[in-house]
């Protein structure tokens, strides 16, 4: 074929640059619902693995992250750029959901067992045994709240989730030795805190 029976294309345009998950969240905080949907579909992956990750439950991950999300919606003005990425900030949001769920399902599983081994022959004393839980459950708040925030969530990962210590460091994105010095350093401030005896 002759140079004139070619097809000419139009002469290629430059490819437009998606904007950052920064760029969408603050649109987001403006109220944007198109940079929402972009920066769900951007998001919406990393926050449901982390969260099947840590709840090992598909559908209870599929619950937090949609919660996860709403949240990401409502609280977008919060983001302050020069504490970290956006990505990171909706990942911290996911993991504090996720870790909120598995301490509310063990908290139901505690209370279960603690009733399954009470007395049988003794009548059950539901406001006595929940009363007695409602102070342990403060009082190990207020413990847990005294420790920093990597202690705290690395301790959590670590007893409540069966995580490694190279599991709990890739979470939280730090070192493994960090890991260990903080949740030893959590258990002694957790120990003395709850007057545990050595």
């Amino acid at each position: 074929m002759g140079e004139r029976g070619r097809l000419r294309l139009p002469p290629d345009e430059a490819p437009a640059t998606a904007p950052s998950a920064e760029e969408l969240l603050r649109r987001v905080a403006a109220g944007d619902e198109t940079a929402f949907a972009s920066l769900y579909d951007l998001v919406a992956g990393p926050v449901l693995g982390l969260a099947t990750r840590v709840l090992r439950s598909h559908a209870q991950a599929e619950e937090v992250a949609q919660e996860v999300l709403v949240e990401v919606w409502r609280k977008a003005a919060r983001y302050e750029p020069e504490r970290g990425s956006a990505l990171s900030w909706v990942l911290t949001i996911a993991h504090r959901r996720a870790v909120d769920r598995v301490r509310a399902h063990q908290a139901g599983v505690d209370r279960e067992e603690r009733a399954g081994l009470m007395d049988v022959r003794r009548p059950f004393d539901e406001v006595t045994e929940s009363a007695l839980a409602g102070l342990e459950q403060q009082r190990v708040r207020q413990c847990l709240a005294a420790l920093t925030d990597l202690q705290r969530e690395s301790i959590v990962l670590a007893y409540y989730n069966g995580y490694t210590y190279p599991e709990v460091a890739e979470v939280l994105q730090v070192a493994p030795g960090t890991v260990k010095t903080r949740i030893r350093d959590g258990l002694i401030r957790l120990r003395d805190c709850l007057g545990v005896d050595r």
